[in-house]
């Protein structure tokens, strides 16, 4: 079971990805967007972790608010 849970965790967080508008910037060179998914880590290891993690937190739940705002609004 553990195995399917992996999977579906990996699944979810490649439709992050793809949701952020990544893949097409990126035109779906695997490369690239690895390395942007390095630089943001590297940017978020520096001297204001906290305040860089808590400000991509909330730009993040504010941009899931948004799409349930807009699903619930569709026909």
């Amino acid at each position: 079971m553990a195995r399917r849970e992996r999977t579906r965790h990996l699944i979810e967080l490649g439709g992050l990805v793809q949701k952020a508008g990544l893949v097409d910037l990126a035109d779906d060179d695997r490369a690239t967007i690895y390395g942007a998914l390095l630089e943001l880590v590297g940017k978020a290891r520096g001297d204001e972790t906290g305040d860089t993690l808590a400000l991509w937190k909330r730009r993040g739940k504010r941009a899931f608010d948004t799409d349930d705002d807009m699903e619930e609004r569709l026909p």
